[in-house]
Order: structure tokens, then C-alpha cells, then sequence
């Protein structure tokens, strides 16, 4: 194979070098996020040559973390736990991590001895992707926030907080 070419399936981008985003481009780097589709032509030294459209698709997605506490630690069984956190994704044009607004956050409890969390609430995340709820506490076991993540974002979850 002589030519391989890389198509963004939004924007239809040429990028006929290893690179996401052109040198010269003054597109926001987060636009890129999304599925992208690879298209190919192969030309043998004959001069006969093949073209392939949609080979196949790969999902670019931005990096996501959480931030994970809970209050009153220990808490007793029946006694109300605040649990708080932040949901935050990256911005690839200032390379920082920034809060995450408006987004569909899921707490998760893991009961001691279990193998698996269970999700208890789900809350949005504020303004400056701030989160805050309050559950009753049943049983010994451990809490964490977990994010399913969007088209452009990926998941996350924090270890849990005893």
C-alpha cells in the first residue's frame, strides 16, 4: 500500500500526515472528538488501484475524572452520608481538566464482600460540574461516582470512599 488517507467523519479533513488537528488550522481541538471513519486507496506499481470508502470507524473521545468524598466518615447504618464530587473532562486546547456541566451522574454503592456496585442516584452535574447528594445509609460497604460518558466523552469512575 502506497497512499493511506484519513478522513474525519464530521468534517471530512484530509490529514495526509500522522497529525489530528492540521498545523495550520485555527479549528477548536475539541471539535475533533467523535467518530471517525477511515477511508483507503491502495495503487500497485502496475498503476491499478483500489478505493475503499467507510473500512471502518474509530471513536475519538475526550478523557473525563471524578472527584469522590463523602461526610460523615465513619457513618452509622440509618444515618444520612452527604457524598460530594466533581466531574471534570479535558480541554485539548488548553490541555487542563475543566468542570463538566449538566451531565448525568450516577452514585454507585458496593455493599461489603460484593463483587459489583449497584447504582443508588442519579444527579446532574452543576454549574462547574459540581456534585452533591445525601442518601441513608444501609449497610457497611463502599460509594463512588460513576459517569457513562457521552459521544465525545468517555466514562469514569472514582475508587469508592468507605
Amino acid at each position: 500500500m502506497r497512499e493511506e488517507e484519513l478522513h474525519h467523519g464530521v468534517h471530512g479533513h484530509d490529514n495526509r500526515r500522522p497529525s489530528l488537528v492540521p498545523d495550520t488550522s485555527d479549528t477548536d481541538a475539541n471539535t475533533i472528538a467523535g467518530v471517525w471513519q477511515v477511508d483507503a486507496t491502495v495503487r500497485a506499481n502496475d498503476g491499478d488501484y483500489w478505493i475503499s470508502d467507510h473500512i471502518a470507524e474509530y471513536k475519538v473521545k475526550r478523557a473525563s475524572k471524578l472527584a469522590t468524598d463523602a461526610s460523615p466518615e465513619p457513618v452509622a447504618k440509618g444515618a444520612k452520608l452527604t457524598a460530594t464530587g466533581k466531574l471534570s473532562r479535558a480541554n485539548w486546547e488548553d490541555l487542563a481538566y475543566h468542570g463538566f456541566a449538566g451531565q448525568q451522574v450516577k452514585l454507585q454503592f458496593k455493599k461489603a464482600g460484593a463483587a459489583h456496585y449497584s447504582t443508588v442516584k442519579a444527579v446532574k452535574s452543576g454549574t462547574h460540574g459540581n456534585l452533591s447528594t445525601k442518601v441513608t445509609v444501609t449497610a457497611a460497604g463502599s460509594w463512588r461516582w460513576y459517569f457513562p460518558g457521552t459521544t465525545t466523552t468517555a466514562s469514569s469512575s472514582r475508587p469508592g470512599t468507605r
